[in-house]
């Protein structure tokens, strides 16, 4: 029987997805050779770079200004990358929490950096607003979910200068407008496949402009110029990706992944409203619908909950020791009957502890 993942990451996946995989393990294609020990280079894996990518722009509605590219290294890598490649005097970025925060430490090594807006003084609790961005910066870094906070941007900014945008944890988790962005990229294992993969959504005319002297690996252009192929990629990733995106389509797509998400976010802070044992962290208009974050008021309740959590198939649901309390992490995959189950566990607990 399956867990009830609410897990940060790596996430939960959709079963479908995961079945696929299973059988290209032993036999993909009737090629005699698992997905693991196809060449990259063979028309086979090839099929499935494209269809990935085209999942991806059909998703997203990707337009021809923009290309997909496959990486490696992690979103963490991107914290460096973006300065590497696109930081000529000065950036801006704004402070959303712990990976905005790494994001900043990696920009300072290229060039300066301005933090325009910051919500460190409340615990990164929401998400700052109203902050003027800078016309003479290169470009401006935002992040677009902040995992271990709990919190999201409802609305991205207009800006005069390119967008570049951290979509790690809630990329696929609801319609975005492309076009407004200058790069996006997300770690895969959250919304849209396992580790070991990374997704850039690119435009095209933003690349090889650099004059700085970088590695090759870390240059925007050899994998735009080599259709991420430069070097071996991810191939089971990548495939694992695919059949992600396959199973997004066949539900209706990102529009109707919404709609979905916005059903477990109701039905979950709707508890934690109404629950006398428990509390939301993050401020109600900026709370995230992927990743919840909750405590109970009394602190010492916390074993027992997490003891009555397990018992009911429930994993993953400890909060960051930087936040404390408890974190649901419900990406597109998790089923609406997880967090039923979820939502269950806590009246049950109120009702035995009230």
């Amino acid at each position: 029987m399956r867990k009830h993942n609410f897990g940060a990451g790596p996430g939960v996946l959709p079963e479908a997805a995961i079945k696929k995989t299973q059988e290209s393990l032993f036999d993909f294609n009737n090629s005699g050779m698992g997905v693991m020990e196809i060449s990259h280079r063979s028309k086979d894996f090839d099929a499935v770079l494209q269809k990935a990518k085209s999942l991806v722009k059909e998703l997203l509605h990707v337009p021809d200004t923009h290309e997909v590219l496959f990486l490696q290294g992690g979103a963490s890598t991107q914290f460096a990358m973006v300065p590497m490649n696109f930081l000529k005097k000065k950036a801006a970025y704004i402070d959303q929490g712990a990976w905005s925060n790494k994001a900043i430490k990696e920009a300072k090594l290229f060039g300066e950096v301005e933090v325009i807006a910051s919500s460190k003084d409340k615990n990164y609790s929401y998400q700052p607003k109203g902050y003027t961005i800078p016309a003479d910066c290169d470009y401006l870094h935002i992040c677009s979910n902040e995992t271990i906070h709990g919190t999201q941007v409802k609305n991205f900014p207009a800006s005069s200068i390119p967008v570049i945008c951290d979509m790690s944890s809630d990329i696929f988790s609801r319609p975005v407008d492309v076009s407004k962005f200058d790069l996006i990229y997300a770690g895969a294992q959250k919304n849209m496949g396992p580790s070991g993969v990374t997704l850039a959504i690119i435009k095209k005319d933003i690349v090889g402009k650099s004059e700085r002297v970088m590695p090759t690996m870390l240059n925007y252009k050899t994998h735009l110029e080599n259709d991420s192929l430069y070097n071996t990629p991810p191939v089971i990733a990548i495939l694992v990706c695919m059949h992600v995106l396959e199973w997004l389509k066949s539900i209706g797509g990102v529009e109707a992944m919404q709609k979905i998400n916005q059903q477990k976010f109701d039905m979950f802070y709707n508890e934690v409203d109404s629950n006398p044992l428990f509390t939301g962290t993050a401020a109600a208009e900026d709370r995230s619908p992927m990743n919840a974050c909750f405590l109970l008021k009394d602190a010492s309740m916390d074993e027992a909950f997490l003891a009555k959590a397990k018992e009911a198939g429930i994993v993953g649901i400890k909060g960051h020791r930087s936040v404390g309390g408890f974190r649901a992490s419900m990406y597109n995959a998790l089923p609406v009957e997880s967090v039923k189950v979820l939502v269950q566990v806590m009246k049950d607990f109120a009702k035995a502890n009230g």
